[in-house]
């Protein structure tokens, strides 16, 4: 009866992707969406075989472009959350540190990474360095604040009590804080992927010294007029970024199973 409800529930969940794929495809077949335009379903999917067996540019396929895509996004990220998860909770937890580094990080915060991407290429040049500079910066704001408040968010009750129990500022920062932030550090880490995978994108627009990145490709198919290769490549993107979310899912859950 589970598998069956299960089956159901996922059924139901890639629904309306079914129906608008459908209805689109109907639309073009129609010829009320032009294809030069927007190409078809089945012009997008033969595009996608196109970009597996033959590269775009030619001799590029596309798995070399996600490994290259996904180290950039790497070291970025990882650095971003090696920074901001240990900087957002020292802010939530002293408040000179809070009011001594919170003004430079709401004047830097809405400054959009993509707008750092000239002083980027003048400080690492064009490559890796410069992507992976983009990706951190577009990363390291929604860990940051949502680690600090996640710290901030925990009801001081529990702190009290922790107190009352004799408990060190040590426990209380490993066995009170750090648990009860974790929801909110994978909110921003889930929130910091997604981010980091636009800027990965944008950044690669402005060229590659490998030849290889999803945005480059996307880029090279544009400069051909290959829509169907566009439309596949961000479809990729989406894919990559909906199965690294899923597995931050799986980690959360796995983290806080306590919730």
């Amino acid at each position: 009866m589970k598998l069956e409800t299960r089956n159901s529930l996922t059924w139901r969940r890639f629904l309306p992707i079914f129906v608008l794929i459908l209805f689109w495809q109907c639309l073009s077949s129609l010829g009320i969406i032009p294809r030069f335009k927007l190409p078809s379903p089945v012009q997008v999917f033969l595009g996608l075989r196109d970009l597996v067996e033959l590269g775009m540019p030619p001799g590029h396929p596309l798995h070399y472009h996600i490994l290259h895509s996904l180290y950039r996004v790497f070291l970025g990220y990882v650095f971003a959350a090696m920074l901001a998860i240990p900087l957002g909770i020292a802010m939530g937890w002293s408040e000179k540190l809070r009011m001594l580094l919170g003004p430079i990080i709401e004047l830097l915060r809405p400054i959009p990474p993509l707008a750092w991407i000239p002083l980027s290429i003048l400080w690492f040049g064009i490559g890796i360095k410069s992507a992976a500079f983009i990706i951190f910066l577009g990363v390291f704001f929604p860990i940051l604040l949502n680690t600090t408040g996640g710290v901030l968010g925990i009801d001081p009750v529990l702190i009290e009590a922790a107190r009352t129990l004799n408990a060190s500022d040590r426990d209380i920062f490993f066995k009170v804080l750090i648990p009860g932030a974790v929801p909110s550090i994978m909110t921003g880490m889930r929130i910091g992927v997604g981010i980091g995978w636009m800027t990965l994108v944008a950044a690669e627009f402005t060229g590659v010294k490998q030849g290889y990145g999803l945005g480059y490709m996307i880029m090279t198919a544009r400069d051909i007029q290959r829509p169907d290769e566009i439309i596949a490549g961000m479809l990729v993107i989406g894919v990559i970024g909906l199965c690294i979310d899923g597995g931050l899912r799986l980690l959360e859950n796995h983290l806080v199973r306590w919730r």
